[in-house]
């Protein structure tokens, strides 16, 4: 028991599990000077509801403030509904920032560009994350007339930021998390799309491109698309509109990025048009954002709504109205950062209730995420609770009085409602830890776990609870079955076990694209924000299959997408932190077959004429030779030690972009040609040819006759192949923009 001000409150003990306790001590729990934790969970959980009922009153001073309390304390502690991480982290505290995410406007001059920067490094500093559109600034090379010099673009500035961001650890609790946004008529869109290319540039940004109409109208018809300078307004160039389509898709296959936005979708659903047009989202993506609003997340756990083999709906209407009272009144108690901020957000008052356990509630029902069935009961659950949040709104209206620009939205023919968003679906990364639930709208990862306790450094297998469940009661349960799954994560091939289980425990590889892009479309439906996705895609999907999403996307109504292909990003994981036991050491080429095809380059140097041979395998680009016409004697042997070692390092698994990196732009006595077609050694001509060939060849690899769909029998080993946690050495999870431990909580953007 626990005594306030007027009388006690029974205090809900939380049911937390083991690494719920360890996340809630190492990131969220309050700590004395010495780092020691002086706070129990049950301890965070009421200082959070004692902070956020303290709204109310400044709307009626006669509000039972105990009986708000035990309400909110009472959905905390037993996980139906989580907030974002500041909220638990900094209510009732002196830093007493609660938001997550925030956007910034960034317009074309010096002046704006470094007054934003120094905004970031406040949120950033406060914990939370920023959302950028790059868009308005003038192109690379334009002229500064107050200098008569040259712009440098906005790639340049990304990086200025990229640089601020990783000086910043945002209080030491979470770390920094950009967004940036060009849209896809600006004059450097190609430069943007791939300015992620090495895997290592701008690791704290997550990138999108910002789609308009016209843009995919052009796509489709197949013709020439304008690029416009955003400081003049006028057409700089045409270019061919599939050509940057297929760009983002080339990129987006080999690393994850840059995913996608509709921006005129987006603004069709802007609930204040008067006020200003949306150029950027949060972090994640899910939230689109007016310039200096912020937006306050959180999410129902489903997972705790699942009574006698159906939903609870009476139970869950009662925790969303409680959400977004909660919600409503943590933009009274905030303490923002800067206060053009504070002023947008009250302004509009913009909250985003979101699910997780959306999978275990699937398990929990019997209904397998990849059917019609589960796709019939989103679409049913997500209207439920948008009515009642959105009746709850209207309630809270009456009592407090609409968002203060109601009168200029497009609810202003309709009755009046106290937040101009309601729903979203987030990421939910370390909240559903601490819930004990699977991520967001997500399928499970995993059906078993290798999991390292971060206290003693031991392994053990951490066996999905309902799976476990089902398994001992129609007795097919064994250690060698666990220890078999851990081994992909998936139980999709395995006969010894009954196939309505294997239907039922799908994980995110065993499913379809496809699949995943309809169960977007259909919580976006009934979602006034946008939706937190990943679609997974297997190691040997192709960049059609990739286009073939991003178009599905589109036509089912998706405010945007993003994808990841397994293995694609596991080099910039590696390199986040320093742990030896996160580098491969084992690394070892594979066989070269009787039989590989490629083609031969001719390369123009100032040694002569050199032909480079590149050849593929089964698995991709496996050798490259090189022979000089001319020059004989030394600089042949150098150019085939060079191709010797690139052909090593093909077969060794050496991405071919990291290997043109190392090469291009090393320089000699004497190159051959001027400007960008010049060619300055015989390393830099190899570097260039490889660059070619992989432009010319589109497919993965050239043994495909035809371009292969993914099916449910494609071969998934994607446990054995996650890098691991930095932090814990856990496996981590690519999703939503980020990589994730469900170990310690550690996250980080691609």
């Amino acid at each position: 028991m626990v005594v306030t001000k007027q009388e006690t409150i029974n205090l809900v003990k939380p049911q937390l599990s083991k690494f719920s306790r360890i996340v809630l001590e190492k990131r969220y729990l309050e700590k004395d000077s010495e780092g020691k934790v002086i706070e129990t969970p049950e301890e965070m959980f009421l200082r959070v509801a004692r902070h956020i009922a303290q709204a109310d009153l400044l709307y009626d001073n006669q509000a039972n403030i105990d009986e708000i309390i035990a309400e909110f304390y009472t959905v905390l502690a037993n996980l139906e509904f989580i907030p974002n991480s500041p909220t638990l982290m900094n209510a009732g505290r002196e830093l007493g920032q609660l938001s997550a995410c925030f956007v910034l406007p960034i317009d074309d001059s010096m002046e704006s560009i470094f007054n934003t920067l120094k905004y970031t490094a406040l949120i950033h500093k406060s914990g939370g994350g920023t959302g950028f559109s790059f868009s308005r600034l003038r192109p690379k090379n334009d002229i500064v007339k107050s200098t008569t010099g040259i712009s440098s673009g906005p790639i340049s500035f990304m990086q200025v930021y990229n640089a601020a961001t990783e000086a910043i650890k945002q209080g030491g609790t979470r770390r920094g998390a950009n967004m940036g946004i060009l849209r896809v008529d600006h004059p450097d869109i190609m430069e943007f799309i791939t300015c992620k290319n090495d895997n290592e540039s701008l690791n704290n940004f997550n990138i999108s491109v910002g789609i308009t109409e016209e843009f995919m109208e052009a796509v489709e018809r197949d013709i020439e698309f304008p690029l416009r300078n955003p400081r003049t307004k006028e057409i700089v160039r045409k270019v061919s509109a599939k050509e940057i389509f297929d760009k983002i898709i080339d990129q987006a296959w080999k690393n994850g990025e840059p995913g996608i936005v509709f921006l005129d979708r987006i603004n069709e659903a802007n609930p204040t048009p008067e006020i200003g047009e949306i150029e950027s989202t949060n972090p994640c993506g899910e939230q689109p954002l007016l310039p200096y609003e912020s937006c306050n997340l959180g999410s129902i756990n489903l997972s705790k709504f699942v009574k006698d083999n159906d939903v609870d709906w009476t139970k869950l209407k009662r925790v969303v109205r409680t959400a977004v009272h909660f919600l409503d009144n943590v933009i009274d108690m905030n303490k923002f950062p800067i206060k053009e901020i504070e002023y947008m957000t009250k302004q509009n008052r913009k909250i985003g209730l979101g699910v997780m356990g959306f999978a275990d509630m699937l398990i929990l029902l019997g209904i397998p995420y990849n059917s019609k069935l589960a796709l019939k009961f989103a679409d049913k659950l997500m209207e439920f609770i948008y009515k009642s949040a959105r009746e709850t709104s209207i309630e809270l209206a009456q009592k407090r009085g609409p968002f203060p620009n109601f009168s200029k939205s497009i609810y202003k023919d309709g009755v009046p409602i106290r937040n101009a968003t309601l729903t979203t679906i987030a990421p939910t990364g370390t909240i559903s830890i601490i819930a004990n639930a699977s991520s967001g709208i997500e399928p499970i990862f995993a059906v078993v776990y290798t999991r390292k306790n971060i206290l003693d450094n031991q392994e053990f297998y951490e066996v999905n609870p309902y799976f476990e469940k089902i398994a001992i009661e129609r007795n097919f349960y064994s250690n060698e079955l666990i220890e078999k799954i851990a081994k992909t994560g998936s139980i999709h091939d395995m006969d010894e076990i009954p196939v309505d289980v294997r239907r039922l425990f799908v994980t995110a590889h065993d499913i379809l694209p496809e699949d995943h892009v309809r169960m977007q479309a259909v919580f976006q439906k009934h979602v006034d924000n946008a939706v937190s996705k990943t679609v997974n895609f297997p190691y040997n999907a192709t960049r059609d299959d990739v286009k073939k999403v991003y178009l599905l996307a589109y036509q089912l109504g998706c405010k945007g997408v993003t994808i990841y292909r397994d293995k694609s990003r596991d080099k910039q994981v590696l390199n986040i932190g320093e742990n030896n036991q996160n580098k491969d050491t084992h690394r070892k080429p594979r066989f070269r077959p009787n039989i590989t095809q490629g083609m031969t380059l001719r390369i123009n140097t100032g040694c002569g004429r050199m032909y480079v041979t590149l050849n593929e395998d089964e698995q991709g680009l496996c050798e490259l030779f090189t022979q000089l016409g001319k020059s004989g004697g030394c600089t042949a042997s150098q150019s085939e030690a060079i191709a010797r070692l690139i052909s090593l390092a093909l077969r060794s698994g050496i991405n071919p972009e990291d290997i043109v990196g190392q090469l291009k732009g090393i320089r000699c006595p004497t190159p051959n040609g001027i400007g960008e077609s010049s060619i300055l050694s015989c390393a830099d001509g190899i570097a260039k040819a490889i660059e070619t060939y992989l432009r010319e060849t589109r497919t993965p690899n050239l043994f495909s006759k035809e371009k292969k769909s993914i099916d449910n029998n494609t071969k998934r080993d994607f446990i054995g192949s996650c890098p691991a946690c930095p932090e814990c050495g856990n496996i981590l999870e690519f999703k939503e923009g980020c990589a994730l431990c469900s170990n310690c909580g550690y996250s980080k953007c691609w």
